[in-house]
């Protein structure tokens, strides 16, 4: 059977390639050339050995745009040569949440690089009914991160934003960056962007934040309340993945506001002041991924409404996707978003 390159993690720090099979389509799939894939936090995670639920040796990568090469006997919303991006979650379509829209919450639900298919290779395969194609006006770059943008726009569309109203995002990563496009624009109202990266916070004014605070530099907490007549803001999204950061997320939302988290903690248990809970009324919620975003961040994308190749900082062969990954993982480094070309 033919065979292609396709990169993997074998041990904590380390990436190698394995020859992955050139598989036969089932008819409800399609075979993509893979044209950009990104590297994405949760990449990260599994690069260091610590990500909460896929143990090494894995395969990586999920955020990807190409082109439809060959298709299924039964697709009929794709043809070859469309540039397209993929919806990377395998649901069962059969359980409790599926029946009901919400397959994010599937019990059964997977992604393909946990079932040893990941997108650092030069294809891909997936159902079509995963696979969007791309406005013309969508360059395959930016198609790459339709991914991470829809994980950002679920987490907003979670909250009842509206103008005037202010928002704190702690984590100035991709998603953290994007949430501060997305909230900025549907608010236009005071939106703080805390990180300890000078770097990206600088990146998150470009984009659309009021103000950008170094957490290694000042009181992060102190600044939001001083900045909103002591009250805390509106909002607040947890993007970063720490104890400390979830603390200053519930300290710097107002009382009665909303709470968001994104971030994958790599300790699955961090300490969270509870009675904030009770004496603010504060309501927190998870975000999990994406449920029927993909279409509408397309849409965004293709209204220019957003500019996300302002996020792509670096670029590597697929041969080099080792230093890529290196890269990312060196503190204070100058990255956001890294893609690897195919």
């Amino acid at each position: 059977m033919q065979t292609y390159p396709m990169a993997i993690i074998t041990e904590p720090g380390k990436v190698a390639f394995e020859d992955h099979p050139m598989n036969n389509l089932l008819p409800d799939e399609v075979r993509i050339k893979v044209k950009y894939a990104a590297i994405c936090g949760s990449d990260l995670h599994l690069y260091k050995g610590l990500h909460p639920s896929v143990s090494l040796p894995s395969a990586v990568g999920h955020e990807l745009s190409g082109v439809v090469i060959e298709k299924g006997s039964e697709v009929t919303n794709l043809q070859v040569g469309d540039r397209v991006t993929v919806e990377p979650v395998i649901a069962c379509g059969k359980c409790h949440f599926c029946l009901r829209g919400q397959y994010h919450l599937c019990q059964d639900v997977s992604f393909h690089y946990r079932r040893g298919q990941g997108a650092f290779g030069e294809y891909f395969i997936a159902p079509a009914r995963y696979v969007f194609r791309l406005p013309d006006s969508v360059s395959l770059e930016t198609g790459a991160l339709v991914e991470p943008l829809s994980v950002a726009l679920h987490a907003v569309n979670k909250c009842e934003m509206h103008l005037g109203q202010s928002t704190a995002v702690f984590g100035a990563g991709a998603i953290g960056l994007l949430v501060v496009m997305l909230a900025s624009r549907r608010t236009q109202g005071q939106t703080f962007s805390i990180d300890i990266n000078q770097f990206r916070l600088d990146k998150a004014l470009e984009i659309g934040a009021t103000m950008a605070i170094n957490n290694l530099e000042e009181n992060s907490v102190e600044t939001i309340l001083n900045q909103t007549e002591r009250l805390g803001v509106d909002f607040s999204f947890e993007a970063a993945g720490f104890a400390q950061t979830l603390e200053q997320t519930l300290q710097s939302v107002r009382k009665g506001g909303l709470s968001t988290l994104i971030g994958i903690f790599e300790d699955p248990f961090p300490k969270v002041p509870i009675n904030l809970f009770i004496q603010k009324e504060i309501t927190l919620s998870g975000s999990q991924g994406y449920n029927w975003d993909f279409q509408d961040a397309l849409t965004i994308l293709d209204q220019n409404k957003l500019s996300l190749e302002t996020l792509v900082t670096h670029r590597f062969p697929l041969e080099k996707v080792q230093d890529a990954f290196s890269l990312l993982t060196q503190r204070g480094n100058q990255a956001i978003k890294v893609l690897i070309e195919m």
